[in-house]
């Protein structure tokens, strides 16, 4: 239960720091256009891009972690892996920032 409660409140924090960075001012958020949609849209991309990603890096780093605790010998040759995987998924969590930012280009 107590996994579940903090995965919410992840999932939720995550979504308001993304809906606070993409704030509309004015007139624009009050249009009848669909922009507020769109931007909704962004705004709960960026921030399940950020918890997919935060929970893979967890994942990876305590499996890498819990591997060399068993086995210290091997640390060398779990790390390097380790810190490319980190890369490549903090790099899936960027290119869904890069494409947030064109999205809101768009609109």
């Amino acid at each position: 239960m107590k996994r579940v409660l903090v995965a919410l409140s992840a999932a939720v924090s995550s979504l308001l720091v993304a809906g606070a960075a993409f704030a509309a001012e004015g007139e624009a958020a009050v249009s009848g256009d669909g922009r507020g949609w769109a931007i909704f849209g962004v705004m709960l991309g960026m921030g399940l891009a950020t918890f997919g990603g935060s929970l893979g890096q967890g994942k990876a780093a305590a499996a890498a972690l819990e591997g060399i605790a068993r086995n210290p010998g091997a640390g060398a040759k779990v790390m390097t892996p380790m810190i490319i995987g980190l890369a490549l998924i903090e790099s899936l969590v960027l290119y869904s920032w890069v494409i947030s930012f064109l999205l809101l280009g768009k609109i």
